[in-house]
């Protein structure tokens, strides 16, 4: 595998993290992103910039694509300038954004008729998991070809699970966004207690964080919520897509989910705020 070549679209918060990790590595690695200037530090760090997705993915073996919303990924891969209009037989892609199952399904068919491979590949662990290189990474797809490209995502992830066939590593990533939805109001909720009851609330987080109320969340959120800071590990519009996307598809399955209808009707309230750019953390500012 350290002779392929890859291709990386989208370059936002944790794609970026994810690039530098393959360039340490020592792979050659083609970067494509709307806007230049977000892959500027890439470039000068040994990336190749590509001026279009077909520029990108002309000579790579691998091309891993990490964007925005389900939309995009469709442009990204079905678009005219897009992946399959413009890759070739035996590429293998691995769209890394958190999608639809059956988005997910419908590159790896299209991928099979094209004779090239698909993985869905979402990953969980934020900011903090891209940089440290410790994501966890849910996958679908044709067993074989996880275990080809398994190398190179252990560079940058730690947790690397074969879920199952095409989509099952979107289904698997929307039962991860559901835990953490409710999960980030008991966390907020427990701070807010905390501040109201006239308790320290760092000393407070000492005291839970590592008993049977842990949770990723707890342990790297909360102290950026007690600090003021806000800014985006994961933003809070994509949150609500990943959402979305769940209740869609627990609906089609006849699946109540009402806990997380109320986080989602508590994240759509940020956005109404302006606060769509933000941190997941920025729930915090629901108590006060």
């Amino acid at each position: 595998m350290k002779n392929r070549k890859i291709a990386f679209i989208g370059t936002g918060v944790m794609g970026a993290s994810i690039v530098k990790h393959l360039l340490h590595a020592e792979y050659e690695v083609a970067v494509y992103t709307r806007t230049k200037a977000k892959a500027q530090q890439l470039v000068e760090a040994g990336a190749v910039w590509a001026e279009t997705v077909a520029e990108a993915v002309a000579e790579a073996d691998l091309i891993f694509t990490m964007v925005g919303y389900p939309t995009d990924v469709e442009e990204v891969y079905f678009g005219e300038a897009g992946i399959f209009a413009n890759g070739a037989e035996g590429q293998i892609v691995i769209d890394m954004t958190t999608s639809s199952p059956a988005l997910a399904k419908r590159i790896a068919e299209q991928a099979t008729t094209l004779q090239m491979a698909s993985i869905d590949a979402p990953v969980s662990g934020g900011d903090v998991g891209a940089q440290n290189g410790t994501l966890s990474i849910m996958c679908g797809g044709e067993q074989q070809v996880f275990n080809e490209i398994l190398p190179i995502l252990s560079i940058f992830g730690k947790q690397i699970v074969y879920q199952g066939v095409a989509g099952a590593g979107q289904h698997t990533k929307m039962c991860n966004q559901i835990a953490i939805a409710t999960n980030m109001i008991g966390v907020c909720e427990a701070l807010a207690y905390a501040e109201h009851a006239g308790l320290d609330a760092e000393t407070v987080l000492a005291s839970i964080s590592s008993g049977a109320a842990g949770s990723w969340s707890l342990s790297n959120l909360a102290p950026r919520m007690l600090k003021g800071d806000f800014e985006p590990g994961f933003y809070v519009k994509h949150f609500i897509k990943d959402m979305t996307i769940a209740l869609e598809e627990a609906e089609a399955m006849n699946l109540p989910l009402p806990g997380l209808q109320l986080a989602r009707q508590m994240y759509d309230k940020l956005v109404q705020q302006g606060l769509g750019d933000k941190g997941t953390q920025a729930l915090f500012k629901s108590y006060h």
